[in-house]
């Protein structure tokens, strides 16, 4: 097991000046940083493979920031489909020329989109054909495809463990994994060790924070059933901190965050790593 932490505790755009996050990162513990990328985001993949090395840093990459509502696997429209085909495959590409070992998140279609009307079984074929499509993509480069079920506030597609499973099967691709979010699990799940156990064959990592975003710990989410199931299910995956820095302006609240949950995000991290490495 490996803990890691998003570049979004810290700040709301990456850029070649958040450089210094990655060394900051390694004097906090973790082996590996999550990093925001989208079409706002200047990305110098070499300097961030040169300093990773350097620092023995594991790094992934996810489109956090802008990404347009038009690039969606899952769009009934084959052109979108095609351009959001196109912009991963470009994310894609960036990982594997920065040394990134996986690109997440919501990649089967896009957070935001929620369609108030039942699943079109044509959105999951799609969805399926362009994940594999994707998925053989970064085979090529070195990059697992690793995508993340979200709550029914953010995507209509994918909410469940056994709908991420489908999925999965679907696509049918070795290089396609899946994201556990313990925050939008609160609301589409019964028993955290059964979404373990559901995903385990798949499970390539956690995103771990409490029910209201915060540090986990003391909160909703019952860690103690979410790590025995780790433990009986073998898992040596990553356990990724997520949350939005609370300090940066307006930042968390046009997330959706008015608690003030992370004004800090190295005390963020020391509390975590603290709470859950008891938990192992």
């Amino acid at each position: 097991m490996r803990f890691g932490a998003h570049t979004f505790l810290w700040t709301d755009r990456w850029s070649s000046a958040s450089l210094p996050l990655m060394e900051r990162a390694r004097g906090l513990g973790l082996g590996l940083l999550e990093i925001g990328v989208g079409d706002d985001i200047p990305f110098d993949a070499p300097a961030i493979r040169r300093q990773a090395a350097s620092l023995g840093l594991e790094i992934t990459l996810s489109p956090g920031n802008i990404w347009p509502m038009e690039a969606d696997l899952a769009h009934p429209d084959p052109q979108a489909r095609q351009f959001g085909l196109r912009w991963h495959q470009h994310w894609v590409d960036q990982a594997g020329e920065a040394a990134a070992t996986a690109y997440t998140g919501a990649l089967y279609s896009h957070p935001g989109r929620v369609e108030r009307r039942p699943r079109n079984p044509d959105e999951e074929r799609y969805a399926a054909e362009n994940l594999h499509l994707l998925a053989e993509y970064g085979a090529q480069r070195g990059v697992q495809i690793v995508i993340e079920p979200m709550s029914r506030f953010r995507t209509h597609l994918l909410n469940t463990p056994e709908q991420a499973v489908s999925l999965l099967r679907q696509a049918d691709h070795p290089n396609l994994k899946v994201l556990f979010d313990t925050y939008h699990a609160l609301t589409e799940v019964r028993s955290y060790a059964a979404a373990i156990h559901t995903l385990s064959a798949w499970l390539w990592g956690l995103h771990a924070c409490e029910n209201d975003r915060g540090a986990p710990g003391g909160g909703l989410v019952p860690w103690s059933q979410v790590f025995q199931a780790l433990r009986e299910t073998h898992f040596d995956g990553a356990v990724v901190l997520e949350t939005y820095n609370t300090a940066l302006g307006s930042f968390a609240v046009s997330r959706g965050i008015f608690q003030n949950v992370c004004p800090d995000g190295d005390e963020f991290v020391r509390a975590s790593l603290a709470f859950l490495k008891a938990q192992r």
